[in-house]
């Protein structure tokens, strides 16, 4: 068996575990079900040798993440075989099509590619902090750890992921700063970062700032581009007029204001001289 996918089903049950004994299972989809409790995975265990595809979102798995179960998964690592290199050179597929979460959109996949390689343990009751083990899975395309309730800082590791096309860490309680190595993704077409506890500035000098506020929203304590909060470094006090150009408009005032009374004076002494020419006498005197 090299695909199994019972999404969106009612099945009530622990981890399957026996399933990573499967040699040949290269896809394994348990989306919307209600599975529940632990992924315990005893350290040491030898399981899903081969799996590429891992889907276990929308269920009710509990903390920690399955840092024994991650390790396991050689696929996902860089690959010295020969073999891998072909599948990739050769297009190959799986003929069978599932339904994915792909950066933030469900898409049914019709073909799979044997190198498309993707964890999704989003929407769950994933607890503690994201094991760094995971910066491991260096072939790794896509990573889904949104929705639950993942606290800590973001690993240094995931800047490893040299192919990671999307990665979405929402909807969380991850805690400190955005790690500039996360800018060197050169592949990485989307993030999402929003609704998290990260404080500090985003770094600048990286492609981080060129994403959207609504992946790096929802976060009070980021500041700098894209989010209008700008960092309080940042900040620029209003500069003084320089003393020439203040004496220039001060000057220009003054002038325009002695103008100004110097002509109604010489209005008022020209209608009061008319006046007189007029009637032999003042105004006020009529």
């Amino acid at each position: 068996m090299e695909v199994l996918d019972l999404s969106d089903n009612w099945i009530e049950d622990t981890f399957p575990t026996w399933l990573g004994t499967l040699q040949e299972l290269k896809v394994l989809v348990l989306r919307s079900n209600r599975f529940r409790n632990l992924l315990n995975i005893p350290k040491g265990t030898r399981l899903f040798p081969k799996l590429h595809i891992l889907d276990l979102s929308n269920n009710n798995f509990g903390s920690p993440l399955p840092a024994n179960l991650i390790v396991n998964l050689q696929a996902m690592m860089d690959s010295e075989n020969g073999q891998e290199k072909s599948l990739y050179m050769n297009s190959s597929f799986y003929e069978n099509s599932i339904t994915m979460t792909m950066k933030r959109r469900e898409i049914e996949l019709v073909k799979i590619l044997t190198v498309f390689t993707t964890i999704d343990l989003s929407c769950n009751s994933f607890q503690s902090d994201i094991p760094g083990v995971i910066g491991r899975l260096h072939s790794l395309i896509g990573l889904n750890l949104s929705h639950n309730h993942l606290t800590g800082s973001i690993p240094l590791t995931l800047g490893n992921l040299t192919n990671l096309e999307w990665l979405d860490l929402s909807s969380n309680k991850l805690s400190g700063g955005i790690p500039r190595k996360l800018g060197d993704l050169a592949f990485l077409g989307c993030l999402n970062l929003s609704k998290n506890q990260l404080t500090g500035q985003i770094p600048q000098d990286k492609q981080l700032s060129t994403f959207s506020s609504d992946s790096l929203g929802g976060n009070p304590g980021l500041c700098g581009t894209p989010l209008p909060k700008a960092f309080p470094g940042d900040a620029q006090p209003p500069q003084p007029l320089p003393l020439s150009t203040f004496d220039h408009q001060g000057h220009e005032g003054w002038f325009k204001a002695i103008w100004i009374g110097y002509a109604s004076r010489i209005v008022i002494e020209i209608s009061i001289s008319y006046i007189v020419f007029k009637t032999g006498r003042p105004k006020w005197l009529l």
